[in-house]
C-alpha cells in the first residue's frame, strides 16, 4: 500500500495508469482506522491487480478539498486522473469497499 502525499498525488493517482484505489483517512477518524487493517488486506490480496494508495487528509487538507473530500472515511477508485467511485462514511462498510474493489479488479484485468 502506497502512502501518497501533496507532493506525489498528482504522479501515482491522477497521471497513474489502469485503475487506482485511494484510502483517504485522516488522525484521529475512529472509522478510517477500524478499517484500514482490512484495507491493508486487501491490498495485500489483490497486490499487482489494482494500484492501492492511502492518503492522511490530516496532512493535506488542500489536496482533499481539491478532490471534493468533505467527510472520513472515502474509498475511491480514480482512472485517468478521475475519480469513478467513491464509498463515503457510513457507505464505507468492509463488504462494500470489496465489491467495489473487486469490481475493477475485474476491469482491470
Amino acid at each position: 500500500m502506497l502512502e501518497v502525499n501533496k507532493d506525489n498525488f498528482e504522479e501515482e493517482v491522477l497521471k497513474a495508469e489502469g485503475y487506482v484505489f485511494v484510502d483517504f483517512f485522516g488522525d484521529g477518524c475512529v472509522p478510517c482506522a477500524a478499517l484500514m487493517p482490512f484495507v491493508h488486506s486487501l491490498a495485500d490480496q489483490y497486490d499487482g491487480k489494482l494500484k492501492f494508495t492511502s492518503l492522511n487528509t490530516t496532512k493535506a487538507r488542500r489536496l482533499a478539498i481539491g478532490q471534493k473530500i468533505l467527510g472520513l472515511p472515502v474509498m475511491a477508485i480514480y482512472k485517468d486522473g478521475q475519480k469513478v467511485e467513491e464509498l463515503v462514511k457510513d457507505a464505507a462498510t468492509e463488504e462494500s469497499i470489496k465489491a467495489m474493489v473487486e469490481k475493477y479488479v475485474a476491469l482491470n484485468a
